[in-house]
């Protein structure tokens, strides 16, 4: 019984959560900014290609194909724009917060289970939630410096300098 309602409160607090990354205000999700901004280690994404994230990230689950009138899809087609790249970066913000929150609400774990068992679960909650977090610090810096060229190559063809 205590999986059923672990596993009933992850599901409920997931979805809860899902539903707080539609509406959270824009102002919470500047990505130069704690908790978002890149971390000189990370060195723009760079430390990630380390991992292999390039081979594994396309072959995790992605909300954006599942509710697709909800959520913005996440491939770049077709024609790229500002607002286009704007948008994805703040959804790599929303993402990114959601799963650091679903991280820390993991912690319900210790009220279904004896302390060893919780641990467990937990852990294996946070490995969950861990690579999709990796993912929204790889591809964020990646996509900011991919919007500053844009608006450089639009200033350069305006005739505006810098």
């Amino acid at each position: 019984m205590s999986l059923l309602r672990c596993a009933a409160y992850y599901t409920l607090t997931g979805f809860m959560l899902f539903l707080f990354g539609r509406v959270i205000p824009e102002r919470f999700l500047d990505p130069d900014k704690f908790p978002f901004r890149a971390l000189p280690f990370e060195k723009d994404g760079e430390i990630y290609e380390k991992l292999s994230i390039k081979s594994w990230q396309s072959k995790l689950p992605d909300m954006s194909k599942v509710f697709t009138s909800f959520m913005p899809p996440k491939n770049i087609t077709g024609h790229l724009d500002v607002a286009t790249l704007q948008l994805m970066i703040k959804e790599t913000c929303v993402a990114e917060l959601v799963h650091i929150i679903l991280m820390a609400t993991g912690l319900g774990s210790f009220r279904f289970f004896k302390a060893k068992t919780a641990f467990i679960v937990y852990l294996i909650f946070v490995f969950i939630n861990l690579p999709f977090i990796i993912i929204q610090r790889y591809n964020r810096p990646r996509l900011v410096h991919l919007l500053e060229r844009y608006l450089e190559r639009q200033a350069c063809e305006c005739g505006i300098t810098a």
